[in-house]
């Protein structure tokens, strides 16, 4: 087995044989401690003091009783089961999950950062505001963004802070607007936003060119049209060539252009959504400026928005008093749509922005679009014999392949997903979107050499030729894993989540 340049196809570091070791249950004997504590004082309090009874439990809970050596085996085995971006390639199509610097932990872990106490008076925190408004500055530029907040805790809050203010945007020219306009392809977050803001989601279709259909919009507008949720490059990785006529005819109407920014990362530095047309943008910042990426969190989605909407923020927003030379939180904000997230965000990821941010500058952020797009469509050049794309041309910073060929030998997206961990790949996002039949959604990013793309294009080319030569290797896949393949029908049916003895 060799690469697309000659050179043998290995496992990446990541990959290791699946072994079994007893659960911490298991291993557990009364009595056994990875702890101890200093006897208490004859001054200590009595425990009823301390606790009311009300409080106490009558029984001790059933938890494991280990020593501090198996308790750290325990947890270390864990952790050597996990999949992440510092293990391997990261290929998952629309999460833009490339590589961390670690220059950016090192600065979220300076104690005047990570020892911040979120309700810190603001005299006690000028460093802190500093950066956080230094970073507004730059991600408003970045967007072509007038004002920003930094609440939203992720892109689906800031999906929900956006269409909040699209909201109050209409209240306050008394209209009471019901419907916003989301494309067939959109992330399913999309559709979930915009019935939780207390509209009503009205999908149109792609066109040929897998990219809005012009006319179907048109038909679709009218007064009652409060705006239209979009990324570009859409989710297909395509660019939105009419972008400009989008936004004039959702304009026409009196409707807002919502950029979702998952897919930012393929045109930061080069192309802004403010110069597109859009009216409100959210940013996952732990996407396209590289900070900490999945397992639920943590996240970031700053929301900026153009000035005619910047009064209608969450409060408070960030403020600069002139006369003081201060950065300060703004509190007079009466058209505010009210608190989204108790504080700013996670202050630590925002940390970790700036650092990528300042250590890029603006020339360096361009480069990141450019060879995440390069790195993309090298990729789909590579396999498209084998997994073809539905829609011709070049992608942006990611590519929807189908794997339907491969459905005459039995064999389908799943199946190659699952083969793919085998060869030492995370694999891609399976099934979506729907628009595509047996999706393949390929996202490298630019952080990935050639020669990771080069051995996963291989291992992708390989499994198309199992599929034709033994599609039972692939139906067996994965069994280098602990577990192999669960029945997942069964497992949504039947959910456990804990463990029973």
């Amino acid at each position: 087995m060799t690469t697309s340049n000659g050179a043998p196809l290995e496992r990446s570091s990541g990959a290791r044989a699946g072994s079994d070791f007893p659960l911490v249950f298991e291993t557990s004997q009364p009595g056994r401690r990875a702890w101890s504590l200093p006897e208490a004082g004859d001054s200590s309090p009595a425990l009823e003091d301390v606790i009311p009874a009300a409080h106490r439990r009558r029984d001790p809970p059933a938890l494991p009783e280990v020593s501090e050596r198996d308790l750290v085996r325990h947890y270390t085995r864990l952790s050597q089961r996990n999949w992440a971006i510092d293990v391997g390639a990261y290929p998952l199509g629309s999460c833009t999950m490339k590589y961390n610097p670690k220059i950016s932990e090192e600065a979220a872990s300076l104690p005047g950062f990570s020892g911040l106490h979120p309700l810190s008076d603001e005299s006690l925190t000028p460093g802190a505001l500093e950066l956080l408004g230094v970073l507004e500055e730059a991600l408003c530029e970045a967007t072509g963004m007038s004002k920003l907040t930094f609440q939203p805790a992720a892109g689906a809050t800031g999906e929900l802070t956006g269409l909040l203010i699209m909201r109050a945007f209409h209240r306050s020219h008394g209209e009471e607007r019901k419907r916003v306009i989301i494309p067939d392809s959109a992330h399913g977050t999309n559709p979930a936003s915009v019935s939780l803001a207390g509209f009503q989601a009205h999908e149109v279709r792609s066109d040929e060119r897998g990219l809005v259909d012009l006319n179907a919009l048109r038909d679709a507008l009218d007064a009652d049209v409060a705006g239209l949720m979009l990324t570009n490059p859409n989710t297909l990785g395509l660019f939105e060539r009419d972008i400009e006529k989008i936004a004039e005819a959702m304009h026409e109407v009196g409707g807002l252009l919502y950029y979702d920014g998952a897919n930012f990362n393929s045109i930061v530095g080069v192309v802004r959504p403010g110069d597109m047309g859009f009216d409100i943008v959210h940013l996952n910042l732990h996407k396209t400026f590289a900070t900490p990426h999945g397992g639920g969190g943590p996240g970031s989605g700053p929301l900026a928005v153009s000035e005619r909407l910047a009064r209608f923020l969450p409060a408070p927003v960030l403020g600069w008093d002139e006369g003081a030379e201060r950065w300060f939180w703004d509190e007079d904000r009466p058209d505010s749509i009210g608190r989204i997230h108790s504080f700013h965000g996670n202050f630590g990821i925002n940390v970790r922005a700036y650092c990528y941010l300042r250590s890029l500058g603006p020339q360096g952020l361009r480069r990141v679009a450019e060879r995440a797009v390069l790195n993309a469509n090298y990729l789909r050049v590579l396999v498209r014999e084998s997994f073809p794309t539905v829609y011709e041309g070049t992608c942006m910073h990611e590519f929807v392949a189908t794997a339907k060929p491969l459905r005459k030998h039995g064999v389908r997206g799943m199946d190659v997903a699952k083969r793919l961990i085998d060869l030492g790949y995370h694999p891609p996002t399976v099934y979506f979107p729907l628009v595509v039949e047996e999706a393949l959604m390929v996202e490298p990013t630019e952080t990935e050499s050639r020669e990771t793309i080069d051995g996963l294009a291989a291992a992708l080319n390989q499994i198309a030729e199992e599929a034709a030569t033994d599609p039972d290797l692939l139906h067996a896949a994965p069994v280098t894993t602990p577990v192999a393949r669960p029945d997942e029908a069964r497992a949504a049916r039947d959910l456990k989540v804990r463990w029973t003895p």
